[in-house]
């Protein structure tokens, strides 16, 4: 009989059968053999039975093998999930009902496997949990209809909600020691949606050395960034990682000596030493006005969670001009078309000039999981145009395996493109002459798409995952 500390169940074998089916059963699926499903079963069940209602639910053939009671209730325990069933769940006896039990439990995993939401939803005939992994959501649980509600009651009496309120969305917020989570409620078609996001407080992980500059990006960024004043600004769409890159600044020029403060939606991180305000829209504390109440704060350096709007733009720009640092995201495709944007929220091209110390983009890639990645031959014509000239005539794909939860990544790796603004792009902003793709590429500033293509070369990741960046030239 074999023992449990060598099962390991497949996220992808696990999804396959409800909660309810483990627990009547007593099975643990562990392997898929062509056609044939591989299961654990307890020892005291009926196995011709429980063979038999199986193949026959499933429509494939089914090979049991048997697991001690203890062993087989741990594992239910710790993978599937049915109301009022006495478990052993890390070690402890508890309570499956137990909502209390659950949803940490769901946080906690969502958290060991750096997952950043949590997505619990419900539809007509079925509710589910799934986890953002590397930016793609996994489904880990099924859940009974009846116990959803259960589940959401719970969620809001533990983050400060109105458990009548089912209309309206709610925010709130829980908290823990090591990191807090962002309650987001919205009412859908069958019932209310939640999604948590982990807002982790740990900065001591965040290292601007770790995060994928190449040497001559960092050397132009923290030129920019050390400068007594003026505004440095990193773009990219949501998710990108653009804030994670400010806080990895922040740590660098976190001294006694200077005063920073920072405004932002959420505050992911806490930062020993600096000033954070969380913003709130809905009282008036919005970007705009914070930043006009830190200029009276004797501040060296402003960090913005964002730039959205011109009147924003401007009171920034403001700050720049009379002695800050000011350090902000923005929305943009490029670095250079940062300044296009600017320009059209309504900044004039003069004060931009004068401003602007370095542009930034950033993407996030996802990297290739080591264990299951596979080699194939290329045809040049899968290539965008403009790269397949190029000498590449194999690349890596994703297959997917346990270790990997069967999404084929492991991980993310940012690429960046640093512009640095000396006198005579200044003069070109000045004027607004914008058209500088060739001055760019004199200068040796490697854009997204060619780092992009770098880490398909090497086998880092796949064309799948990098396509769209190729093409973004």
């Amino acid at each position: 009989m074999q023992s449990a500390n060598d099962i390991s169940i497949p996220t992808e074998l696990q999804q396959m059968i409800s909660s309810e089916m483990a627990w009547t059963y007593g099975i643990l699926p562990y392997k898929e053999d062509g056609n044939d499903l591989h299961f654990f079963v307890r020892e005291s069940q009926d196995m011709e039975w429980v063979k038999e209602d199986l193949e026959v639910i499933l429509g494939r053939k089914v090979i049991l093998s048997a697991l001690r009671e203890e062993e087989i209730e741990r594992f239910l325990g710790k993978f599937y999930r049915r109301s009022g069933s006495a478990v052993k769940s890390e070690g402890k006896s508890t309570n499956v009902g137990d909502k209390d039990d659950f949803l940490l439990r769901i946080i906690h995993e969502a958290r060991s496997v750096g997952s950043s939401d949590i997505h619990i939803e419900i539809y007509e005939d079925e509710a589910r949990i799934r986890i953002r992994i590397d930016g793609i959501l996994v489904e880990r649980y099924k859940l009974d209809l009846d116990e959803y509600p259960e589940v959401v009651n719970k969620i809001k009496i533990k983050s400060n909600l109105d458990i009548t309120e089912k209309r309206l969305p709610q925010d709130g917020r829980l908290s823990f020691e090591e990191f807090d989570v962002r309650v987001s409620i919205l009412p859908t078609l069958h019932g209310e949606k939640i999604v948590l996001r982990i807002l982790a407080r740990d900065v001591s992980q965040v290292d601007l050395n770790k995060l994928g500059f190449a040497e001559d990006e960092k050397y132009h960024y923290l030129e920019g960034v050390r400068k007594p004043n003026g505004i440095v600004l990193i773009s990219g769409p949501t998710g990108s990682g653009k804030t994670t890159t400010l806080y990895a600044t922040l740590k660098i020029l976190n001294e006694e000596k200077r005063n920073i403060v920072t405004v932002e939606d959420p505050i992911e991180y806490t930062l020993k030493g600096i000033n954070q305000v969380q913003l709130k829209e809905s009282i008036g504390l919005t970007f705009t006005s914070a930043l006009r109440s830190f200029l009276r704060q004797d501040p060296d350096i402003i960090m913005l969670g964002e730039i959205r709007d011109g009147e924003t733009a401007q009171m920034a720009i403001r700050a720049a001009l009379t002695g800050h640092l000011v350090l902000s995201t923005i929305h943009t495709n490029s670095a250079w078309g940062t300044i296009s944007r600017l320009i059209d929220m309504g900044v004039p091209s003069y004060l931009l000039a004068g401003t602007i110390n370095t542009s930034v983009a950033q993407r996030l890639v996802r990297v290739l999981c080591d264990n299951c990645k596979r080699k194939e031959t290329l045809n040049p014509t899968e290539l965008p145009k403009v790269f397949r000239e190029r000498a590449l005539n194999h690349h890596h794909v994703a297959e997917g395996c346990d270790q990997c939860h069967y999404t084929g990544y492991a991980g993310r790796k940012a690429i960046y493109e640093v512009i640095s603004i000396d006198h005579e792009l200044s003069d070109r902003i000045k004027d607004e002459q914008l058209k500088v793709d060739e001055l760019l590429k004199q200068r040796g500033i490697k854009k997204i798409s060619e780092s992009a293509f770098d880490l398909l070369r090497d086998g880092v990741t796949s064309l799948e995952e990098v396509y769209a960046l190729l093409t973004n030239i």
